[in-house]
């Protein structure tokens, strides 16, 4: 593949999970742009429906829970039927409950694990399976900042992030010798449906602004570009990596600028 086109995914299938609002939303839009085939999925199988109604080119759309390893396996293995192959899967869904540990029930703390590990594990499966056999394509899974750095009441989302950064690595040791590429995006704050609550809150917000090194949120389609890198063979021999797309959060320990700065 030449320098001119390495960024492409013309002639790809591309499934993105999450895709009904959000950074799932920004990607699938992104990839069909990129001349991807985007098939939507989503527990929400009319906002899937309607964000493949947005896409340009050929989308569509289903429902699944990532939660179910077999509604991940059929959905997926429909696609294979459906399109031929299945050369990138795309997963963004994650959910939080902030509390403090003592203070969290067990019914919060499986609700959270089932989503964001356990779905992401599911996922990764179901993917491995069908991309190991046909031995090529690219599986990207979504962490967090919160897996390098924390703050109170994080207890549970961090460990998850965390572990599917671990989660990774080993997808990437064993996928990597039949020819598939598993990686994460770690982003930091977003504008997102989600994290309205964290927006309605003014001082909330302007803290998280301020730990950017812009002093600002991310969009949702700030992830797209750092998502479809790995997704494509510009990231050929990426694998078993986490990219951060947190403005800088991670890479700067506070907000005081000495004087003479």
């Amino acid at each position: 593949m030449s320098n001119a086109n390495v960024f492409t995914l013309d002639g790809k299938v591309a499934a993105v999970i999450g895709a009904g609002s959000g950074i799932g939303e920004a990607v699938a839009i992104g990839a069909a742009r990129q001349g991807a085939a985007v098939v939507c999925l989503d527990s929400n199988e009319a906002a899937a429906h309607t964000v493949a109604r947005k896409v340009d080119g050929n989308a569509t759309a289903a429902v699944v829970d990532i939660r179910r390893g077999l509604d991940v396996n059929a959905a997926l293995d429909a696609i294979v039927r459906d399109r031929g192959r299945l050369d990138i899967v795309i997963c963004t869904p994650s959910i939080n409950v902030r509390k403090p540990i003592l203070q969290y029930s067990e019914d919060e703390f499986d609700r959270v694990v089932a989503v964001n590990l356990k779905g992401s594990f599911n996922v990764l499966q179901a993917a491995g399976r069908i991309m190991t056999a046909q031995r090529s394509g690219s599986i990207v899974v979504f962490s967090s900042i919160r897996s390098q750095v924390v703050e109170p009441g994080q207890s549970v989302y961090a460990m998850t992030k965390a572990g599917i950064v671990q989660l990774v690595r080993v997808a990437a040791a064993e996928f990597g010798p039949h020819g598939v590429r598993v990686n994460a995006v770690g982003p930091g704050v977003v504008e997102t449906p989600l994290t309205t609550p964290i927006k309605a809150n003014r001082e909330w917000y302007d803290a998280y602004a301020n730990k950017s090194v812009f002093k600002r949120w991310a969009t949702a389609e700030e992830m797209v570009g750092p998502t479809l890198f790995l997704a494509s063979e510009a990231a050929s021999y990426v694998t078993g990596t986490i990219l951060f797309a947190d403005g800088g959060w991670t890479a700067t320990d506070g907000r005081f600028t000495p004087p003479g700065m």
